[in-house]
């Protein structure tokens, strides 16, 4: 008689597919409020002759932490996954070990949520982002997507993503011991991922930070970036001259029509 086993997800990982979802869910429908709603039954930013309020800062900032967390989260699952497994046999048990470790490495992009707060803030009250944090400038939008091309070619870049392809390798130079240890680790873990990331995050400006297809392709590439068998640094020069040519392209364009 063949015996079937019953294969049960780890609570941590239960609890991030929980978390993008509802995540995922929240964006869906602020964007449905901005296609739908009419502009005095929905928040928006002040005009151009406005000034942000606490209420401004505070709804910015939840939409970016929100959009943090649906589009990091899923290309955390490779990692979350093997720290999951190594507690399992470490301890027996991954709770409350891999909980500490999502929360450590979520922290990590809700603190960079409050500097993509601050840039909107300064980008908006110099008319390059519209009230409905769309770009209002082609030249900002080039310079995104040259930034975000350059650092592809970057050795911080590749030496981050090297990090994040490598879990085993993660676990073997990172461990630390304890609850404490499992926090620290999702900070160190959050952090390499940050730097391997915070650029492909600023292209949100660029096509529009409440663009839900512009957020799943990047998460999408993201998370190929991540899991694919090949050389990061062949994948970084592809996709870094890919996002340069864009945004020379729009530079040409920029010189020619001014906006």
């Amino acid at each position: 008689m063949s015996k079937t086993k019953l294969y049960l997800l780890p609570k941590g990982m239960i609890l991030i597919i929980i978390i993008t979802l509802s995540a995922w869910g929240v964006m869906l429908y602020m964007q449905w409020q901005m296609a739908s709603l009419p502009i005095n039954e929905m928040w928006v930013l002040p005009d151009a002759t406005g000034q942000w309020n606490t209420s401004d800062f505070t709804a910015s900032y939840t939409m970016w932490a929100v959009m943090m967390a649906a589009m990091m989260l899923p290309t955390a699952l490779p990692m979350v996954k093997v720290f999951s497994r190594a507690c399992q046999k470490k301890y027996r048990t991954d709770q409350p070990y891999t909980l500490l470790f999502i929360f450590a490495y979520l922290l990590i992009w809700f603190l960079f949520s409050i500097i993509l707060t601050l840039l909107q803030w300064q980008l908006h009250s110099h008319l390059l982002l519209t009230r409905m944090m769309e770009s209002n400038n082609t030249g900002l939008t080039a310079l995104i997507f040259i930034t975000a091309g350059i650092y592809q070619f970057t050795e911080q870049k590749n030496a981050c993503l090297h990090h994040c392809k490598s879990p085993l390798g993660f676990l073997l130079n990172f461990w630390q011991q304890g609850k404490y240890g499992a926090f620290k680790m999702g900070l160190i873990h959050g952090k390499k991922c940050l730097s391997c990331c915070w650029a492909q995050m600023l292209i949100m400006f660029a096509v529009g930070v409440m663009n839900i297809m512009a957020m799943a392709l990047i998460t999408l590439f993201i998370l190929l970036e991540k899991t694919l068998p090949i050389n990061e640094k062949i994948f970084s020069v592809i996709t870094g001259i890919f996002l340069c040519l864009w945004g020379i392209e729009l530079l040409y364009l920029y010189f020619l029509l001014p906006s």
